[in-house]
């Protein structure tokens, strides 16, 4: 696997938000961070897609993928560095891997897909659906958040990744969250 695509070595608990567009991953991300007096690492894809459409006006493209994989684990590995603590992870590879897969017919490249085996998180929260879905220039999929979401909770389930499945008000998910990670870390 190309150096690049590696997770580096660090002492802090990684924790994965992970669900469909729209679910509230950032906003638990920002909050959980700031509860924890920790970091969290921004989606690399929706800052480097949002530069795209402000430039071209134009959408995800295949090749987009490997330079958004890159920029993710980038992101990743500069902020674990400063944390000993949590790092909060707003999506990670295998959320690429799964919206690959959605968009291109199961197909997804082969760096990314082996960085997915290869990298580690300590948990996952799942963002559920059942928050309103807000339209921006990147979101284009409002009607098929189920389908979605099944893909999301399949993608853990068949990798046996431990996770809990966050719902309810930004407040009933932040408090549900704070409650695992206490009891499931002791830092």
């Amino acid at each position: 696997m190309e150096k690049i695509f590696e997770q580096q070595p660090s002492d802090c608990l990684k924790i994965v938000l992970f669900g469909p567009e729209s679910t509230g991953k950032t906003t638990l991300a920002t909050q959980l961070a700031a509860h924890y007096t920790s970091e969290w690492v921004p989606e690399y894809m929706r800052t480097y897609l949002q530069d795209k459409w402000d430039r071209e006006k134009e959408t995800i493209s295949k090749e987009d993928l490997l330079p958004i994989a890159k920029g993710q684990i980038r992101l990743e590995n500069n902020l674990a560095k400063s944390t000993s603590d949590y790092l909060f992870c707003d999506t990670n590879l295998l959320e690429l891997q799964v919206y690959c897969e959605y968009y291109y017919n199961s197909w997804c490249p082969k760096e990314i897909a082996t960085a997915v085996h290869n990298h580690q998180y300590h948990y996952y929260f799942l963002t559920g659906i059942d928050v309103p879905w807000k339209a921006d220039d990147l979101r284009d999929r409002p009607f098929d958040r189920s389908t979605l979401f099944r893909n999301f909770e399949n993608a853990l389930k068949e990798r046996n990744i431990a996770y809990t499945l966050l719902k309810g008000s930004p407040q009933e998910r932040l408090q549900n969250a704070i409650e695992i990670l206490d009891k499931r870390f002791t830092k």
